[in-house]
Order: structure tokens, then sequence, then C-alpha cells
């Protein structure tokens, strides 16, 4: 789970980091018409990610990480079943980052376990089936479980001997020596451990390369600085430790993943501080240059996080604090030339957050991924239970937490035959607003409008520049975009 593992120095020093608000495209906007194939996978065009029907595809989804042996979860009600794909394709939900762990992945050195790649399996065909984009995540969190966390292999940890004594639990682990040196041995390339990361994700590449709603590999979770925390944490970054630490670490990984994938997006991932108000310098000092890059980043304000638990929700200045990321963020991706996501927020019950969050997404059109689906005993969460960051109250399909619902299943553009415009929808009143510029697809514009939960009596629809092909109060509102139009207007309100 996410968080605000770092100092408290960013958030003292962040408001003299505030950049100009980032720009929408303007309508002259044009994307590659090449990029999409005829399996359904995402692939990038500019900063959006497009459909095998050359359609800009937006993403509201959910995160799926089971942190315990076997690393995936068990097909039962409280895991995932083909009721929880069902479940989310019906609430509008149409993307999952799932976990994969390095340690279920390679339990010894340069051993691929095939079978725990089908126990992940089972889940990726779940979500396909119903039409939800997967993207495969090594997830970490604390590197491994000799510090009460996960993700790497007991044979991967190397902290130079440094006891493990006292445990301060999620995020407190991170900032021992121990946990630190294990991090700074693997920036360090000790043992030659980056060449079996990548091997880790050659398999997972060349398992599901030919996937079905794959929208590509997120390659590490949160990467921790180590002991390059002290230069990190401050709003301009380590351009330093990115360049030739992290980023020459996911630039291995990638060029590794290119010999046996070369069309699926790899996401990179700024490190942990990034989260709380820290620039990246992904991109900076080294170009990076990849047809399919995507930038995968996590929107949490460290005030907010740090005072859940003792019951405070709407925390003063967290608005602006997720403005600073969002605008870094974007600075990121032009940089990188990179599709963007934010593939992690939330993890609380603090509904004003969330609210900021996804419509501060809308405004800059970007798709997300909520943390967490489920609670899944989750050992390196905010709430120690990992109830608090679900989407139900016990894991079971029948107890979802309407008021986070009434937040997150909103009316959006899932799939456009255009290049989007401005995006927003209001929670308290339903009412959606859409502009986009049209362009050649061979798919129809689709937008999700959770009738159940927001419009009971119905919604009215009004369009121009596109004719209405779905039925009245559809659950999908289908637009197919006028010949000569230069752009379409969608307005949905209650009736």
């Amino acid at each position: 789970m996410r968080t605000f593992a770092t100092g408290l120095l960013i958030v003292l020093l962040a408001g003299c980091n505030r950049s100009e608000p980032a720009k929408l495209p303007s309508a002259g906007t044009t994307v590659r018409a090449e990029t999409a194939g005829t399996v359904p996978q995402l692939r990038r065009d500019g900063r959006w990610m497009v459909d095998e029907k050359q359609r800009v595809v937006l993403l509201h989804g959910v995160n799926g990480v089971w942190k315990l042996a076997p690393y995936f979860p068990p097909e039962v009600a409280a895991g995932f079943v083909a009721a929880d794909a069902d479940w989310l394709r019906d609430h509008g939900f149409n993307t999952v980052r799932l976990g994969v762990i390095f340690a279920g992945v390679m339990p010894a050195p340069g051993v691929i376990d095939s079978a725990y790649l089908d126990g992940v399996d089972r889940v990726v065909q779940l979500l396909a089936s119903r039409g939800i984009w997967v993207m495969l995540d090594f997830h970490q969190d604390m590197y491994s479980e000799r510090y009460e966390g996960e993700g790497f292999p007991a044979w991967a940890v190397n902290d130079d001997g440094i006891p493990h004594l006292n445990d301060f639990g999620f995020p407190g682990n991170y900032f021992t020596p121990e946990c630190s040196r294990a991090f700074d041995n693997f920036w360090a390339n000790t043992d030659g451990l980056w060449d079996h990361y990548r091997d880790a994700w050659k398999a997972v590449a060349a398992k599901w390369k030919d996937q079905p709603y794959l929208m590509g590999y997120d390659l590490i979770n949160e990467p921790w600085p180590g002991t390059d925390l002290a230069s990190c944490a401050n709003p301009f970054g380590c351009p330093l430790h990115d360049d030739r630490k992290l980023q020459a670490l996911q630039s291995h990984v990638l060029a590794g993943i290119r010999t046996v994938d070369t069309n699926n997006i790899v996401w990179f991932e700024p490190n942990l501080v990034f989260n709380s108000g820290a620039k990246t310098g992904l991109g900076l000092l080294t170009p990076l240059n990849d047809a399919n890059l995507g930038f995968s980043w996590h929107k949490y304000c460290l005030p907010a996080a740090l005072l859940h638990a003792q019951g405070f929700t709407d925390v003063p200045a967290c608005t602006q604090y997720h403005q600073i990321v969002s605008d870094n963020a974007e600075e990121a991706i032009a940089r990188m030339g990179a599709t963007t996501l934010i593939t992690e927020f939330g993890a609380s019950e603090d509904i004003p957050d969330l609210v900021q969050v996804v419509t501060q997404a809308d405004a800059q059109l970007t798709g997300w991924q909520y943390w967490h689906y489920k609670g899944w005993m989750d050992p390196t969460s905010e709430d120690p239970t990992g109830g608090a960051q679900s989407l139900f109250t016990d894991d079971d399909l029948n107890s979802a937490k309407r008021e986070k619902l009434l937040v997150l299943e909103r009316t959006y553009p899932q799939s456009t035959a255009g290049i989007p415009l401005s995006l927003s929808f209001n929670t308290a009143s339903a009412e959606f607003n859409y502009r986009y510029t049209p362009r050649t697809a061979t798919g129809p514009t689709e937008i999700y409008v959770p009738v159940a939960l927001h419009y009971p009596n119905g919604y009215a629809l009004e369009v121009s520049g596109a004719k209405v092909l779905s039925a009245e109060n559809a659950t999908r509102a289908i637009l197919e975009n006028s010949a000569g139009s230069a752009e379409v207007r969608v307005r949905i309100t209650r009736r």
C-alpha cells in the first residue's frame, strides 16, 4: 500500500514548488494512426492510451495486490472469483493493476515458477473475459518479508548482515538501516541482481505479451531510494539517484522486456518521495526513447495519511498538495515521451480526499486505479487490517461502501473516437460534461453512465456533433461522430 513514508521536509517545502497548471491539449492535437493492432491491447499515442479501434481509452479502476504467500488471490469469495470480475465490469471499472510478486515469479535465483504464473493467470483471464484492462505490477513494500513487507525473495535480500531487531511497522521499517541497506545494494546491482529482476520480467512478458486486454508492465512499485533519501526528500528531488540508479534499473528491465515483447506499454515509476511532492528526474539527464512508455504515479496527501489513524479527514491543504504532484507528473510525461496513469490513491475512508483526487484527474484528463479493491489482510497498509482501504466492509460483494462508490463509480468516457478536450463530473449533482475533437476510429465513443447509483429516475443526454446510438437511459451511452463535426459536446444530467 501506499503512502507517506517520507519525512515532513517535503510538506514544509512543497509550497515553493508550485508550478503552472498543466496545459490541456489543443483542439488540433493529433495522434498516430498506426499504433493499435487487432488484439485488444493498449498502446501509447502521445499522452493518451488507444485501443485496437483507434479510440482514446480513459481508465477508472482498482488495484488488486495479494501480498501474502502464495502471492495471488485465492479462488474464494473473499479473494477473487468470476463474481468479482462481473462486479467490476458492472460498476464501470475497466482496469485492474494486478500484483505480481518477484518472490513468487523467481523463488530461487534464475528459477521461474510457472505454477505461480498460472495462479496469476487465472485472475488475468477472468478480467480479460469481461473486457477489463490489466496492468501487471511487480509490487513491493519495504523490500521483503524480512522487514515485514513483501516483494523481493529472501535470496535477493542483501543488507550486509545488519540485524533486524525492531519492527516499526509500515512504513516505519523503510527507515531502518537494514532495509535501506538492502535497497542500496539493489541500486548498486550487488551480485548482479538486476539481471535476475530483468529475467523475471522477461518471463512475465513472454507469458502475457499476446494477452487480450493487456495494458502493460509496471516495473517496480514505489521504489525506495535507500540512504539516498536525504538527497531526495526535497521539492526538486534527486536527479542523480533517479538517473544513475532508478532509471538505469528500469531501462535495464525495459531492454530485457523488449527482447520478448516489442509492443506493450512499459510503465516506469518515480521514487517514493514523488508521492509527497518531489519532482522526478526520470528522463532528465538521460533521455528515454521508447514508443510505448508509461509513467505510473501515486497521489497520497502526506498530512492526511499521517492524521487518518487519529480519525481526521478532509485535511486542509490536501487539494494544493495533490495539485503539486499532478503538475510534477505532467512535467515528467512531457519530458519522458510517455502516457500517464494515477496507479494509486485513496487507501482510506477519507471521502473528501477521494473527491479531490478524482476531480483533479478529470480536469487533467487522466485515468486512475484506486487503492484497493478489497482489504485482503494487507500487511503494509495505512490500516493494519486493510479494511479502511477496501471498497467493501468485509471483502464480501454484498457489503460495498456506498459513500465510496458515489465518488468512484462516476460517469466517464471509457472510449472516445476523438481527442479529449475537457471532462468533469460533479459527485453531488451527477452532472457530466465532456468535449472532444473527433478523429478517425473504427468504433464509437462509449460513455459509462452509472444509472442505478446516480440517476435513479433516468438521465437527460444532450449531445452536439454526434448521433446517439444507444437506448434511452442505457448504462453505456454510445455516440457516432457526425460527418464534418469539429467538436463533440456531451452533457448528462439527472431527470
